[in-house]
Protein backbone atom coordinates (compact mmCIF):
# COMPACT_ATOMS: atom_id res chain seq x y z
CA UNK A 1 0.00 0.00 0.00
CA UNK A 2 2.72 2.28 0.79
CA UNK A 3 4.54 1.35 -2.55
CA UNK A 4 0.97 2.73 -3.89
CA UNK A 5 1.21 6.06 -2.04
CA UNK A 6 4.82 6.83 -3.06
CA UNK A 7 4.23 5.92 -6.63
CA UNK A 8 2.84 8.81 -9.63
CA UNK A 9 -0.45 7.23 -9.48
CA UNK A 10 -0.55 7.86 -5.49
CA UNK A 11 0.66 11.25 -5.80
CA UNK A 12 -1.56 12.47 -8.17
CA UNK A 13 -4.65 11.50 -6.24
CA UNK A 14 -2.68 13.37 -3.20
CA UNK A 15 -2.06 16.48 -5.76
CA UNK A 16 -5.96 16.52 -7.17
CA UNK A 17 -7.20 16.81 -3.16
CA UNK A 18 -8.17 20.84 -3.25
CA UNK A 19 -9.77 20.25 -6.56
CA UNK A 20 -12.11 16.92 -5.36
CA UNK A 21 -13.42 18.69 -2.31
CA UNK A 22 -14.17 21.93 -4.15
CA UNK A 23 -15.78 19.95 -7.00
CA UNK A 24 -17.82 17.67 -4.49
CA UNK A 25 -18.54 20.59 -2.67
CA UNK A 26 -20.07 22.50 -6.15
CA UNK A 27 -22.49 19.63 -6.32
CA UNK A 28 -23.12 19.03 -2.67
CA UNK A 29 -23.82 22.15 -1.69
CA UNK A 30 -26.56 22.12 -4.29
CA UNK A 31 -28.38 19.66 -2.21
CA UNK A 32 -27.25 21.60 1.05
CA UNK A 33 -29.78 24.93 -0.16
CA UNK A 34 -32.10 23.47 -2.28
CA UNK A 35 -33.50 21.43 1.07
CA UNK A 36 -31.86 22.71 4.46
CA UNK A 37 -31.04 25.96 3.84
CA UNK A 38 -34.63 26.00 1.83
CA UNK A 39 -36.66 23.68 0.86
CA UNK A 40 -36.84 24.59 -3.32
CA UNK A 41 -38.15 21.34 -4.45
CA UNK A 42 -41.82 22.86 -3.30
CA UNK A 43 -44.01 23.45 -7.07
CA UNK A 44 -46.23 26.37 -5.17
CA UNK A 45 -43.30 28.00 -3.18
CA UNK A 46 -41.32 30.87 -4.69
CA UNK A 47 -37.89 29.64 -5.88
CA UNK A 48 -39.04 26.48 -7.05
CA UNK A 49 -35.64 24.77 -8.88
CA UNK A 50 -38.55 23.36 -11.60
CA UNK A 51 -38.85 27.00 -12.58
CA UNK A 52 -35.39 27.46 -13.05
CA UNK A 53 -34.99 24.63 -15.21
CA UNK A 54 -37.85 25.93 -16.98
CA UNK A 55 -35.29 28.80 -17.86
CA UNK A 56 -33.02 26.14 -19.49
CA UNK A 57 -35.83 25.25 -22.07
CA UNK A 58 -35.41 28.23 -25.35
CA UNK A 59 -32.12 27.69 -25.98
CA UNK A 60 -30.93 24.64 -24.95
CA UNK A 61 -28.72 22.36 -27.06
CA UNK A 62 -29.34 18.68 -27.75
CA UNK A 63 -31.92 18.12 -24.43
CA UNK A 64 -34.77 20.73 -25.47
CA UNK A 65 -37.30 18.05 -26.27
CA UNK A 66 -36.51 16.32 -22.21
CA UNK A 67 -36.43 19.72 -21.01
CA UNK A 68 -39.96 20.59 -22.43
CA UNK A 69 -41.44 17.36 -22.10
CA UNK A 70 -40.40 17.53 -17.76
CA UNK A 71 -41.41 21.61 -17.76
CA UNK A 72 -45.01 20.21 -19.93
CA UNK A 73 -45.65 17.30 -16.99
CA UNK A 74 -45.03 18.87 -13.44
CA UNK A 75 -45.77 15.62 -11.72
CA UNK A 76 -42.94 14.22 -13.77
CA UNK A 77 -40.53 17.05 -13.41
CA UNK A 78 -40.83 17.13 -9.64
CA UNK A 79 -40.00 13.54 -9.63
CA UNK A 80 -37.25 14.46 -11.54
CA UNK A 81 -36.16 17.38 -9.57
CA UNK A 82 -36.00 14.98 -6.22
CA UNK A 83 -33.79 12.57 -8.62
CA UNK A 84 -31.81 14.56 -9.59
CA UNK A 85 -30.86 16.50 -6.03
CA UNK A 86 -30.72 12.98 -4.59
CA UNK A 87 -27.83 12.65 -7.21
CA UNK A 88 -26.01 15.75 -6.52
CA UNK A 89 -26.12 15.32 -3.10
CA UNK A 90 -24.69 11.70 -3.15
CA UNK A 91 -21.86 12.11 -5.98
CA UNK A 92 -20.58 15.27 -4.15
CA UNK A 93 -20.45 13.50 -0.48
CA UNK A 94 -18.72 10.80 -2.11
CA UNK A 95 -16.07 12.89 -4.09
CA UNK A 96 -15.57 14.84 -0.79
CA UNK A 97 -14.65 11.68 1.03
CA UNK A 98 -13.03 9.74 -1.56
CA UNK A 99 -15.26 7.42 -1.63
CA UNK A 100 -16.09 5.00 -5.22
CA UNK A 101 -13.77 8.02 -6.30
CA UNK A 102 -13.84 7.16 -10.15
CA UNK A 103 -17.92 6.13 -10.26
CA UNK A 104 -18.42 9.42 -8.80
CA UNK A 105 -16.60 11.27 -11.31
CA UNK A 106 -18.91 9.66 -13.78
CA UNK A 107 -21.21 11.05 -12.51
CA UNK A 108 -19.61 14.99 -12.45
CA UNK A 109 -18.70 14.46 -16.08
CA UNK A 110 -22.24 14.02 -16.72
CA UNK A 111 -24.04 16.51 -14.51
CA UNK A 112 -21.96 19.10 -15.77
CA UNK A 113 -22.58 17.75 -19.17
CA UNK A 114 -26.04 18.49 -18.41
CA UNK A 115 -25.11 22.00 -16.95
CA UNK A 116 -23.13 22.81 -20.23
CA UNK A 117 -25.76 21.74 -22.69
CA UNK A 118 -29.43 22.72 -20.51
CA UNK A 119 -28.07 26.17 -19.42
CA UNK A 120 -24.77 26.63 -21.13
CA UNK A 121 -26.02 29.83 -22.73
CA UNK A 122 -26.91 31.78 -19.59
CA UNK A 123 -24.95 34.23 -17.50
CA UNK A 124 -25.96 37.66 -17.61
CA UNK A 125 -22.52 39.66 -17.00
CA UNK A 126 -20.15 36.58 -17.86
CA UNK A 127 -20.37 33.07 -19.27
CA UNK A 128 -21.15 31.86 -15.87
CA UNK A 129 -23.21 28.73 -16.56
CA UNK A 130 -21.13 27.63 -19.42
CA UNK A 131 -17.92 28.08 -17.52
CA UNK A 132 -19.32 25.73 -14.51
CA UNK A 133 -19.99 23.25 -17.47
CA UNK A 134 -16.66 22.84 -19.09
CA UNK A 135 -14.59 23.32 -16.25
CA UNK A 136 -17.16 20.74 -14.57
CA UNK A 137 -16.52 18.03 -17.25
CA UNK A 138 -13.38 18.32 -17.58
CA UNK A 139 -12.27 18.18 -13.93
CA UNK A 140 -14.86 14.70 -13.89
CA UNK A 141 -12.56 13.40 -16.26
CA UNK A 142 -9.24 14.53 -14.63
CA UNK A 143 -10.56 12.68 -11.39
CA UNK A 144 -11.42 9.46 -13.06
CA UNK A 145 -7.67 9.37 -14.18
CA UNK A 146 -6.50 9.75 -11.06
CA UNK A 147 -8.85 8.37 -7.98
CA UNK A 148 -8.36 9.83 -4.28
CA UNK A 149 -4.90 9.91 -2.60
CA UNK A 150 -4.00 9.20 0.85
CA UNK A 151 -6.61 11.97 2.33
CA UNK A 152 -10.45 9.21 1.20
CA UNK A 153 -12.10 6.53 2.40
CA UNK A 154 -10.94 4.79 -0.69
CA UNK A 155 -7.07 4.87 0.16
CA UNK A 156 -8.35 3.52 4.00
CA UNK A 157 -10.08 0.60 2.33
CA UNK A 158 -6.86 -0.22 0.58
CA UNK A 159 -5.02 0.29 3.60
CA UNK A 160 -7.13 -2.41 5.30
CA UNK A 161 -6.36 -4.91 2.17
CA UNK A 162 -10.04 -5.72 1.78
CA UNK A 163 -10.70 -8.74 -0.56
CA UNK A 164 -12.30 -6.26 -2.85
CA UNK A 165 -10.07 -3.84 -3.17
CA UNK A 166 -7.62 -5.99 -4.92
CA UNK A 167 -10.67 -6.79 -8.11
CA UNK A 168 -9.98 -5.06 -10.59
CA UNK A 169 -13.41 -3.16 -10.76
CA UNK A 170 -12.43 -1.94 -7.89
CA UNK A 171 -9.74 0.35 -9.36
CA UNK A 172 -12.39 1.30 -11.99
CA UNK A 173 -14.72 2.33 -9.62
CA UNK A 174 -12.57 3.50 -6.27
CA UNK A 175 -9.12 3.93 -6.98
CA UNK A 176 -5.83 3.07 -7.37
CA UNK A 177 -3.55 2.24 -10.42
CA UNK A 178 -6.08 2.47 -13.46
CA UNK A 179 -6.06 -0.79 -15.17
CA UNK A 180 -6.24 0.59 -18.67
CA UNK A 181 -3.05 -0.33 -21.16
CA UNK A 182 -1.75 2.43 -23.50
CA UNK A 183 -3.10 5.00 -21.56
CA UNK A 184 -1.62 8.16 -23.54
CA UNK A 185 -3.42 7.73 -26.36
CA UNK A 186 -6.66 7.40 -24.68
CA UNK A 187 -6.20 10.44 -22.48
CA UNK A 188 -5.37 12.57 -25.64
CA UNK A 189 -8.34 11.50 -27.42
CA UNK A 190 -10.92 12.51 -24.73
CA UNK A 191 -9.00 15.45 -23.81
CA UNK A 192 -9.23 16.42 -27.27
CA UNK A 193 -12.91 15.38 -26.99
CA UNK A 194 -13.77 17.75 -24.15
CA UNK A 195 -11.37 20.78 -25.59
CA UNK A 196 -13.24 20.19 -28.88
CA UNK A 197 -16.23 20.37 -26.96
CA UNK A 198 -15.17 23.81 -25.16
CA UNK A 199 -14.52 25.77 -28.58
CA UNK A 200 -17.98 24.38 -30.17
CA UNK A 201 -20.42 25.16 -27.13
CA UNK A 202 -18.27 28.70 -26.52
CA UNK A 203 -18.99 29.19 -29.89
CA UNK A 204 -22.90 27.69 -30.05
CA UNK A 205 -23.97 29.87 -26.82
CA UNK A 206 -22.05 32.88 -27.16
CA UNK A 207 -20.10 33.30 -30.57
CA UNK A 208 -16.74 33.70 -28.43
CA UNK A 209 -14.51 31.60 -30.95
CA UNK A 210 -14.99 33.67 -34.05
CA UNK A 211 -17.46 36.19 -35.13
CA UNK A 212 -19.55 38.48 -33.04
CA UNK A 213 -20.15 38.10 -29.85
CA UNK A 214 -23.45 37.35 -28.20
CA UNK A 215 -25.14 37.08 -24.84
CA UNK A 216 -29.24 36.04 -25.05
CA UNK A 217 -28.90 36.65 -21.09
CA UNK A 218 -28.97 40.62 -21.56
CA UNK A 219 -32.02 41.55 -23.49
CA UNK A 220 -35.60 40.19 -23.48
CA UNK A 221 -36.67 38.65 -26.09
CA UNK A 222 -40.51 37.07 -27.03
CA UNK A 223 -41.43 35.45 -30.04
CA UNK A 224 -45.31 35.96 -31.35
CA UNK A 225 -46.77 32.87 -33.09
CA UNK A 226 -49.72 30.85 -33.51
CA UNK A 227 -52.38 34.28 -34.12
CA UNK A 228 -55.93 33.55 -34.70
CA UNK A 229 -58.51 35.61 -34.71
CA UNK A 230 -62.02 33.66 -33.85
CA UNK A 231 -65.09 36.49 -33.63
CA UNK A 232 -64.50 39.20 -31.45
CA UNK A 233 -61.46 37.60 -29.77
CA UNK A 234 -57.56 38.01 -30.86
CA UNK A 235 -55.52 34.87 -29.34
CA UNK A 236 -51.62 34.56 -29.85
CA UNK A 237 -48.83 32.75 -28.03
CA UNK A 238 -45.86 34.13 -26.67
CA UNK A 239 -42.56 32.68 -25.93
CA UNK A 240 -39.92 34.10 -23.97
CA UNK A 241 -37.22 32.83 -25.17
CA UNK A 242 -34.21 35.10 -24.53
CA UNK A 243 -33.21 37.66 -21.39
CA UNK A 244 -31.96 37.31 -17.76
CA UNK A 245 -33.53 34.13 -15.77
CA UNK A 246 -33.30 36.10 -12.61
CA UNK A 247 -36.66 38.00 -13.24
CA UNK A 248 -39.20 38.34 -16.11
CA UNK A 249 -40.13 40.47 -18.74
CA UNK A 250 -42.44 43.52 -17.97
CA UNK A 251 -44.85 43.75 -20.75
CA UNK A 252 -46.80 47.44 -20.24
CA UNK A 253 -48.41 47.43 -23.53
CA UNK A 254 -50.53 45.19 -25.96
CA UNK A 255 -51.41 47.15 -29.16
CA UNK A 256 -53.27 46.34 -32.77
CA UNK A 257 -51.95 48.58 -35.55
CA UNK A 258 -53.46 48.81 -38.73
CA UNK A 259 -51.62 49.28 -42.13
CA UNK A 260 -51.20 52.48 -41.27
CA UNK A 261 -49.30 51.97 -38.11
CA UNK A 262 -52.38 53.52 -36.18
CA UNK A 263 -53.63 51.91 -33.73
CA UNK A 264 -56.80 50.76 -33.46
CA UNK A 265 -56.86 48.71 -30.00
CA UNK A 266 -54.40 49.56 -27.12
CA UNK A 267 -54.04 47.63 -23.77
CA UNK A 268 -52.14 49.43 -21.40
CA UNK A 269 -50.22 49.14 -17.89
CA UNK A 270 -53.04 49.04 -15.69
CA UNK A 271 -55.28 46.46 -17.27
CA UNK A 272 -52.30 44.45 -18.12
CA UNK A 273 -51.74 44.29 -14.39
CA UNK A 274 -54.93 43.00 -13.65
CA UNK A 275 -55.31 40.63 -16.72
CA UNK A 276 -58.14 37.96 -16.40
CA UNK A 277 -56.26 34.89 -15.59
CA UNK A 278 -58.45 32.89 -17.64
CA UNK A 279 -57.37 34.50 -20.75
CA UNK A 280 -54.03 32.88 -19.97
CA UNK A 281 -52.95 29.32 -21.02
CA UNK A 282 -49.07 28.54 -19.94
CA UNK A 283 -48.05 25.54 -21.28
CA UNK A 284 -45.02 25.09 -18.67
CA UNK A 285 -43.93 25.23 -14.94
CA UNK A 286 -42.57 28.71 -15.56
CA UNK A 287 -45.61 30.97 -15.67
CA UNK A 288 -46.88 34.18 -17.64
CA UNK A 289 -49.14 35.91 -15.37
CA UNK A 290 -50.30 39.68 -14.15
CA UNK A 291 -47.77 41.13 -11.95
CA UNK A 292 -48.46 44.48 -9.52
CA UNK A 293 -47.56 46.65 -12.69
CA UNK A 294 -46.86 44.68 -15.50
CA UNK A 295 -48.10 41.18 -17.13
CA UNK A 296 -44.95 39.17 -16.14
CA UNK A 297 -43.17 36.48 -18.61
CA UNK A 298 -40.62 34.19 -17.34
CA UNK A 299 -37.85 33.13 -19.39
CA UNK A 300 -39.01 30.08 -20.87
CA UNK A 301 -42.41 30.87 -20.27
CA UNK A 302 -45.00 29.95 -22.99
CA UNK A 303 -48.59 30.94 -23.05
CA UNK A 304 -51.66 31.56 -25.39
CA UNK A 305 -52.89 34.90 -24.52
CA UNK A 306 -56.73 35.90 -25.99
CA UNK A 307 -57.69 39.33 -26.26
CA UNK A 308 -61.29 41.02 -26.54
CA UNK A 309 -61.60 42.80 -30.08
CA UNK A 310 -64.98 44.42 -28.69
CA UNK A 311 -66.49 45.84 -32.00
CA UNK A 312 -63.22 46.03 -34.07
CA UNK A 313 -63.28 44.78 -37.51
CA UNK A 314 -59.63 43.31 -38.10
CA UNK A 315 -58.34 43.54 -41.92
CA UNK A 316 -55.44 42.29 -44.47
CA UNK A 317 -51.58 43.38 -43.11
CA UNK A 318 -52.73 44.53 -39.16
CA UNK A 319 -49.68 44.11 -36.42
CA UNK A 320 -49.91 43.05 -33.15
CA UNK A 321 -47.03 44.77 -31.15
CA UNK A 322 -46.06 44.21 -27.26
CA UNK A 323 -44.59 46.60 -25.35
CA UNK A 324 -41.68 45.75 -22.61
CA UNK A 325 -41.02 48.21 -19.41
CA UNK A 326 -37.67 48.79 -20.98
CA UNK A 327 -38.57 49.90 -24.41
CA UNK A 328 -38.00 47.20 -26.34
CA UNK A 329 -41.22 46.30 -29.03
CA UNK A 330 -41.81 43.17 -30.73
CA UNK A 331 -44.62 42.68 -33.66
CA UNK A 332 -45.86 40.15 -35.58
CA UNK A 333 -48.05 40.33 -38.60
CA UNK A 334 -51.74 39.13 -38.56
CA UNK A 335 -52.81 37.68 -41.38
Amino acid sequence: MKQYMDSAAGKAGLFTLSLRWVIGWTYFSAFWRRLILDNKLIPEEAGYIGEKFNHFLPNALGIKPIIEYLVSNPEALQISMVIFTIVEAIVGLFIILGLFTRLMSIGVFFLAMGILLGSGWLGTTCLDEWQIGVLGVASGFVLFLTGSGVYSLDNHLMSKSYHFTTKKWFAFLGSGVLPIKNLAPKVLAMSLFIFGLTLFTNQYFHGGVFGTLHNKSVKPKVEISNIQHNGSELSFQLFRVEGADVYGSFLIGIQILDENNQTVKSIGQEKLAQFPKEKINNHYVAKIKPGKHSLILPLGAKADITIDLQKILLKENYTIKLIDISGIEWTAKIK
